[in-house]
């Protein structure tokens, strides 16, 4: 099989591009030097010339705060890059997988979202990528939609490296405890859209660690998870606080968690609960020579 893997050189693009390897598959993997997505003719020469059968789409614009005030470069990237890969996907009959996030919903419904429940972003980075869906919608006959929340893993920077140093450093760490969703490991998320890509099952899916949780909850097992794992030895004590003691330019989802009724209805198998996956992904942290933050 040959895939193009966009974003390759981001967190969850990396462990795509390990995984396609390790299945033997003939990999492009395009960061920004390579492929500039929102080139629309460079698209069309990079995908004609390699044929992929999938192409996965993971490079965004994914700065939610500054997307607020950068409107056209959020749009550039996650509407107009994204039209012109599903355009090139289709004149060359390619799959198209489109990363997506929980931002296309509006955060307030007390329920899981579903797959088909009504979009209602309300920040620039979710309007803009729910444009990059419907314009793959329209533009592929061969597409996956791929909602994700709360993304994690080795490669690059994220929540849960970022609390890992802090509980190192700081004697206090509030966290947010009125914000709800489902953390994701990339090596979990890789492996479903290894699977999903040998279908022909296309649609719309949440694809997630099951279960959900805060911030807070997720940090306080993050903590406590690390001492154990990492053998770390945490100095801050964690504190519940609201969404209004951090105010940022843009408004964030109270609930991101969604339900997986595509996964379960279509057959696949579910992603791990998401305190295994976070167990998962420490233990490849110990076990790596990407520094750790280990005091």
């Amino acid at each position: 099989m040959k895939v193009l893997v966009t974003g390759a050189a981001g967190q969850l693009g990396k462990d795509i591009v390990l995984l396609l390897q390790s299945k033997d598959c003939e990999v492009l993997a395009c960061d920004r030097n390579i492929l500039d997505i929102t080139d629309e003719e460079q698209c069309q020469s990079v995908v004609s010339e390699f044929m992929p059968d999938v192409i996965i789409h993971s490079a965004a614009y994914t700065a939610v705060d500054a997307a607020e005030s950068d409107v056209e470069g959020a749009y550039k990237v996650n509407a107009i890059g994204s039209r012109n890969l599903a355009v090139a996907a289709e004149k060359v009959q390619a799959k198209i997988v489109y990363i997506s996030t929980d931002y296309v919903f509006n955060g307030q419904s007390d329920e899981p979202y579903q797959e088909y429940d009504n979009t209602d972003p309300k920040s620039i980075y979710g309007k803009s990528k729910r444009a990059g869906e419907v314009l793959t919608q329209t533009l592929s006959t061969r597409y996956f939609i791929v909602r994700t929340s709360w993304v994690y893993g080795l490669h690059g920077n994220n929540f849960v490296k970022t609390m890992l140093k802090l509980g190192q450093e700081k004697p206090l760490l509030q966290v947010v405890n009125d914000q709800k969703g489902s953390p994701t490991y990339t090596v979990d998320l890789a492996a479903f859209l290894f699977d999903l890509i040998q279908t022909e099952k296309y649609g719309v899916y949440h694809a997630s660690n099951s279960g959900s949780c805060t911030w807070y909850e997720f940090t306080k097992a993050i903590l406590e998870d690390a001492k154990d794992i990492l053998s770390i030895h945490v100095t801050a004590s964690l504190e519940p606080c609201g969404t209004e003691q951090f105010p940022r330019p843009a408004p964030r989802p109270q609930n991101s968690v969604m339900e997986h009724l595509s996964i379960q209805t279509n057959g696949f198998t579910d992603l791990q609960p998401w305190r295994d996956g976070l167990r998962s992904f420490l233990k490849q942290l110990r076990d790596s020579s990407v520094p750790s933050e280990r005091s």
